[in-house]
């Protein structure tokens, strides 16, 4: 197939949606201008005519993520608000576990980064919180939010039985006497039907929205 032909079906998006995908697949360690442009089928030097290295590409990556998550509805509540944010928030980053490290490090952000932020920013406004408890915000919600996706892509096992698997085999070789609040929280919740690490999110994600409403509300 000509090259013309093949740079005529490419473009900045298909470049981006096919980095998303590599990115999730193998990681951002293994991830090279080389083998985007395999996985698109083209030559390195075709990427090079639309981003100018591998930083303008990661800096269109997470603009691309940020897009997928959805914005503080501006009808709701702030708490309602920003707690239907973090929700998709962690679920897009699930989708995209390579992300989080990214999504406050790119020096050169998009329009869907910088519509994200200011969002957001309205929302805590619009709840009446101040500048300086907007900030405070802000930053604790993310670091959580952000924490929790790296922690939930680290774990050994995915699925709520297969961590219950994990927690089995390590409790096999467990001294109980040595270790008994770990042997009993082990095997009297983590192995219990039911158990969901996830379930945790949204339970310390409403426990820092309420710790931010009521502080506001001190402060006032």
């Amino acid at each position: 197939m000509p090259a013309t032909t093949k740079r005529q079906r490419l473009n900045r998006d298909r470049i981006v949606e096919g980095a998303l995908l590599l990115a999730d697949d193998v990681g951002m360690d293994a991830f090279t201008i080389r083998r985007l442009a395999s996985a698109l089928g083209v030559g390195p030097m075709t990427i090079y005519h639309y981003f100018p290295n591998k930083e303008a590409i990661i800096d269109a990556m997470v603009d691309a993520v940020y897009a997928q998550i959805a914005l503080p509805p501006t009808d709701e509540e702030w708490t309602d608000a920003i707690r239907l944010r973090c929700v998709s928030a962690r679920e897009v980053l699930n989708r995209h576990p390579w992300a989080p490290p990214y999504m406050e490090s790119r020096t050169s952000p998009g329009p869907a980064t910088l519509r994200h932020h200011d969002a957001v920013l309205d929302c805590l406004r619009r709840g009446g919180l101040s500048l300086q408890m907007t900030a405070h915000a802000y930053a604790i919600l993310d670091s959580f939010l952000h924490g929790f996706a790296l922690e939930e892509a680290s774990l050994p096992a995915s699925g709520d039985e297969e961590t219950q698997e994990v927690a089995e085999e390590m409790t096999a070789a467990l001294d109980a006497e040595r270790y008994p609040s770990l042997f009993e929280f082990a095997t009297e919740h983590v192995m219990q039907p039911g158990y969901s690490f996830s379930a945790s999110f949204e339970f310390g994600l409403d426990l820092i929205i309420d710790g931010l409403s009521a502080a506001s509300e001190r402060a006032a």
